[in-house]
């Protein structure tokens, strides 16, 4: 398969891409986590849409590491410095943006309680959702200033493409496919996951907002990690 792989596509080793892409791809990351947060509070629909936006980001990131920005962003440590400290700031902010989410719907709860014992209101048993912004839209973001995404296209995603080989927009698009059928599995598992958890959700406003809270978290985590990332 290696010997078929680095013929057709000019990929040098094709069984260490692959099982790295997928342990990269199940490791915990902003993107996922979005995903999984999206799904849970507003459905398999809106997951899905977060996925897309996550897929083009994805895209994005490897036809810019396909055009040389791999090599520009390692001669140049201060763009590099530049791009990770604005990446590390936005995703530290949805985090706190996460957090105050949940904090009000946490704060809520005691209110919500009451309308619904005294059958004030329609769809009383229904929990707002926490982000009610494009998914589609913020998960393309996130997955552009993804340090989990940007350190994988900039040192992980070139060394598998042979540099002798005729055609290397054609191991660059091998490359990518495999990587963006890796992803499309794990978000559909994630996606229909969250789908699970949302009927609880409805039911349990301390518990959506307790997730929300620990995904803000974790972005404020994702964010802390991109900011000591290095090329390396």
């Amino acid at each position: 398969m290696n010997a078929l792989m680095h013929a057709t596509f000019g990929i040098t080793d094709f069984w260490t891409y692959l099982l790295g892409t997928i342990f990269i791809v199940l490791l915990p990351g902003p993107n996922s986590m979005y995903v999984l947060s999206v799904a849970a509070q507003r459905g398999v629909r809106a997951g899905y849409r977060g996925a897309c936006g996550v897929f083009l980001g994805d895209a994005i990131l490897m036809v810019l590491s396909a055009a040389g920005v791999a090599s520009l962003l390692k001669a140049s440590p201060g763009l590099f410095y530049v791009i990770k400290y604005i990446g590390a700031a936005y995703l530290a902010w949805i985090g706190f943006q996460m957090l105050r989410g949940a904090l009000r719907n946490w704060a809520g709860h005691g209110k919500g309680a009451e309308a619904a014992a005294a059958g004030q209101g329609e769809g009383q048993g229904q929990v707002p959702a926490t982000d009610p912004t494009n998914p589609f839209r913020k998960a393309l973001l996130i997955s552009l200033l993804n340090p989990k995404a940007i350190l994988f296209f900039v040192s992980f995603f070139i060394q598998f493409v042979d540099p002798q080989f005729a055609y290397p927009v054609l191991s660059f698009a091998a490359l990518g496919l495999i990587c963006q059928v890796c992803s499309f599995a794990y978000l559909t598992v994630i996606i229909f996951v969250g789908a699970k958890l949302a009927e609880a959700f409805r039911r349990r406003r301390r518990l959506s907002a307790g997730m929300a809270s620990g995904v803000g978290a974790m972005f404020i985590g994702f964010g802390a990690k991109l900011a000591t990332a290095t090329l390396n």
